[in-house]
């Protein structure tokens, strides 16, 4: 293990930075593959699917499902059919939001530990590996969801997305070790671009064989199948790379060896809670990162329903318009790192946030069917989607007493789900008062208010010197 010094000045030499910065990024590249192909395209599509079909099975033998067979039309019918779980009947068509709530449930519960385990013992390199591919296995083991067995996909994704969430929060706790303070935007901005280009690529793979099934002899379901195989292996054999040029950097906090390693976690997580009350101007900007990336998330998940149900658009516009925004992000990333470097992150991350203002106000004007107009504004949230992040994500690791990196980053990570209701809760609650979504599109606009106007009064240099950190010569 490379030991050295636990200073925050002490981030190795410049050769030694950058090769494990070369390696860093490659774990967004690796990672980004399971929210964007497993979260929002196949997972929804493919688990809702088998549990409607295991509720047409359990009709068949059981009888009293409300379920309408194939025969019987309806527009609604994974809403009409319902599935059992211990005992309890809920209609199929909502599994998956279910499921989503449930996993995150789950990580709440145990990804600050792992974070606590991974600053105490300080083996982050071994936890990343087992974590992420811990996550790629199970995405892969996906592709045997067949027929009925919804059950086995539920537990298979429960499984990946602990795996991702752990993964995620260690691997941001290298950036306060392999970067200077002036360095950590660029290699942020960096790995984020890359994260999408990474995710982009696959999902164009992905989606040329789902697109194609019928000439190759596959139904959706096969295509969904290798998607998740896919996604398992890209995650898995990407992950090599920064494996092998990151290092372990600090000293353990503790001696504890087998079982003696959960309770010291336990015990280093609650002296970081204890702690954290000391550094206020963190939690400050910590609050409010969480209500302008709820917004960005509300977009990121609403805009294929509001293409769809909105603007009436096929299923080929918003197929592409997904793609639009995985690329052009790419592009966003490089020049939020840029900017960045000119104006410092907090200047950036509110020229960006006034840029989402203009995108939103912009989506309420799109006339439907008019699909040039939607593609460009794909490509307005694609140049701010991946840089507001990415540049947060650097400028948060500046706040984080040295030592906490994972422990922090996991409340960084599980505070961004925690609060993710807030937006999709606006944006229904809108839709319905109203029965349009373009009031409730526009509504979302509050988010990225708020968060432009509390982020213009945290004291970001006061933040970080309060935790003793080195500032960065442009804020």
């Amino acid at each position: 293990m490379s030991v050295v010094d636990d200073s925050p000045e002490t981030v190795g030499s410049a050769p030694d930075r950058r090769r494990e910065q070369r390696g860093w990024v490659w774990y967004d590249w690796a990672n980004s593959v399971f929210p964007t192909s497993v979260i929002t395209v196949f997972g929804a599509l493919y688990l809702t699917s088998v549990a409607g079909d295991a509720a047409l099975a359990d009709k068949a033998t059981n009888g009293p499902n409300p379920c309408p067979s194939d025969g019987d039309g309806g527009t609604n019918k994974l809403l009409d059919c319902q599935i059992d779980v211990f005992g309890l009947h809920f209609q199929a068509g909502t599994l998956w939001g279910y499921l989503l709530a449930v996993a995150t449930v789950v990580q709440v519960l145990i990804v600050p530990l792992m974070g606590a385990i991974a600053d105490r013992t300080q083996n982050k390199k071994r936890m990343l590996a087992v974590s992420a591919f811990g996550g790629a296995a199970a995405t892969a083991l996906m592709s045997l969801v067949a027929g009925t067995n919804w059950q086995l996909g539920v537990i298979l994704f429960i499984l990946g997305n602990i795996g991702y969430g752990t993964s995620v929060v260690i691997y941001y706790s290298f950036i306060p070790e392999i970067a200077t303070a002036d360095e950590r935007d660029g290699l942020s901005t960096k790995g984020w671009a890359f994260g999408y280009l990474g995710s982009g690529t696959a999902l164009l793979l992905q989606l040329a064989i789902y697109l194609a099934h019928d000439s190759l002899g596959l139904s959706e379901g096969n295509a969904a199948q290798i998607a998740f195989l896919m996604s398992g292996i890209w995650w898995a054999a990407f992950t090599l790379i920064p494996l092998r040029r990151l290092k372990n950097h600090q000293r353990p906090h503790g001696g504890e060896h087998g079982a003696g390693v959960l309770r010291g976690g336990f015990r280093e997580l609650g002296n970081t809670i204890k702690l954290a009350r000391a550094y206020p101007l963190t939690l400050a900007f910590l609050g409010t990162y969480l209500i302008y990336t709820d917004g960005i998330a509300t977009v990121a998940n609403v805009s294929a329903q509001y293409g769809s149900e909105e603007l009436n658009f096929e299923d080929t516009v918003l197929i592409s318009t997904i793609l639009i925004v995985q690329f052009v992000a790419f592009f966003g990333g490089v020049l939020h790192g840029l900017v960045a470097r000119r104006l410092g992150a907090k200047r950036t991350i509110m020229i960006s946030l006034s840029v989402w203002l203009v995108v939103i106000g912009a989506a309420y004007f799109v006339q439907a069917g008019q699909a040039l107009q939607f593609y460009l504004l794909a490509a307005g949230i694609g140049l701010v989607l991946g840089g507001t992040n990415a540049l947060s994500r650097s400028l948060f690791s500046q706040m984080v007493p040295p030592g906490k990196e994972a422990q922090y980053f996991s409340i960084y990570e599980i505070g961004e789900r925690a609060t993710s209701w807030m937006g999709p809760l606006l944006f229904a609650a809108v839709a319905g008062a109203t029965g349009s979504y373009r009031p409730a599109i526009i509504s979302l606009v509050v988010f990225f208010a708020v968060g432009l106007v509390l982020m213009f009064f945290v004291p970001v240099r006061r933040a970080i010197r309060a935790v003793g950190n080195p500032e960065p010569a442009v804020l």
